[in-house]
């Protein structure tokens, strides 16, 4: 693999009836854009907004290009990536502030980094009071997998370059590589762990993810989901996704780990008189025949799999003394 050059570039944002976090968000991805050390383009990808929101784009700035497409959460970056030519593309979601100065640090990491598949930066709460990621990290507990940003000491080492598991709302791709491990998998749809799910899936392909602090991002959260879903309806969402991501990805022992502590799991939500582990559980099963295709796609079982599994999780799971 060969570093890539990168000679342009082009923000695309992810939107749904966000037309007051457009209006916050985009001014200061339009002076990002254009403070990039190459030409980059800006486009708002909308999924069929009712809100006003793709019209006021034009009336906010007529340079900012709109990409219709129907919705499918950010499984809609993949058609529109595949009829583009930039060799990077920056994916945001729409409650996303860049600084001035985030795009070059990206892009360099492409250029310093064979194997990149993606970078992040360092991304914080609009407020810039509380650290929100893209150092991410993961464990494996009671037969499921988490992705984690605010970790224990993390304060100690946000400023260091690094290796990352996933980047969320905000993240550089190279085109070519994220169209042949397939995208965003659009059986997570609405959304929730699919950033994982790619890290997870580049990883196994050969490709890296590169956490890149220089590089400042800023994050509303739950502004799309929130108010649509609800704090339990996130909850259900996460269990369901979470699920998915463990029966397409996971094999060996830590699969065995994981049906063995399902039961267990599911009667101790019951028993506190909480229903979003079971609602979860019945939308993956759902979903169950779109996983296992998916599994047998990815080929997880043979040769070399569960050593790379393996190697996956011991680079990326968080460890106190390690990190700290």
């Amino acid at each position: 693999m060969a570093p890539l050059m990168v000679d342009r570039t082009h923000i695309l944002v992810l939107n749904y009836n966000g037309r007051e976090l457009l209006a916050q968000c985009l001014p200061s991805i339009v002076q990002a854009a254009r403070l990039s050390p190459v030409p980059c383009r800006v486009s708002v990808v909308d999924n069929g907004s009712t809100d006003g929101s793709a019209e006021m784009v034009a009336e906010l700035d007529p340079t900012i290009g709109l990409i219709r497409r129907p919705n499918r959460g950010l499984a809609s970056f993949n058609d529109v990536l595949a009829g583009l030519d930039e060799p990077v593309v920056l994916l945001l979601n729409n409650d996303v502030k860049l600084a001035h100065d985030a795009v070059g640090p990206l892009l360099d990491a492409f250029k310093n980094h064979d194997d990149a598949l993606f970078s992040a930066p360092q991304c914080w709460t609009f407020d810039g009071g509380v650290y929100e990621g893209m150092r991410t990290r993961v464990r494996f507990t009671r037969g499921l997998v988490q992705g984690m940003s605010r970790v224990p000491g993390v304060a100690r080492v946000v400023d260091r370059p690094d290796l990352t598991a996933a980047a969320g709302p905000v993240l550089a791709v190279h085109r070519e590589r994220f169209l042949e491990i397939g995208g965003y998998d659009p059986v997570f749809l609405p959304g929730r762990i699919e950033d994982l799910d790619l890290g997870f899936r580049g990883w196994m392909a050969g490709f890296r993810g590169y956490y890149v602090p220089e590089s400042l991002a800023y994050h509303k959260g739950f502004a799309s989901f929130g108010p649509e879903f609800g704090a339990r309806g996130c909850d259900v969402l996460a269990v369901r996704n979470t699920l998915i991501f463990v029966w397409k990805n996971t094999a060996g022992r830590r699969l065995l780990a994981h049906l063995g502590w399902l039961p267990a799991r599911l009667a101790y939500s019951l028993a506190r008189g909480r229903t979003e582990f079971a609602r979860g559980l019945l939308g993956a099963v759902a979903r169950l025949g779109r996983v296992l295709a998916g599994r047998r796609a990815l080929a997880v079982g043979r040769e070399g799999w569960l050593e790379r599994q393996e190697a996956f999780y011991r680079r990326f799971t968080w460890q106190p003394m390690r990190e700290a």
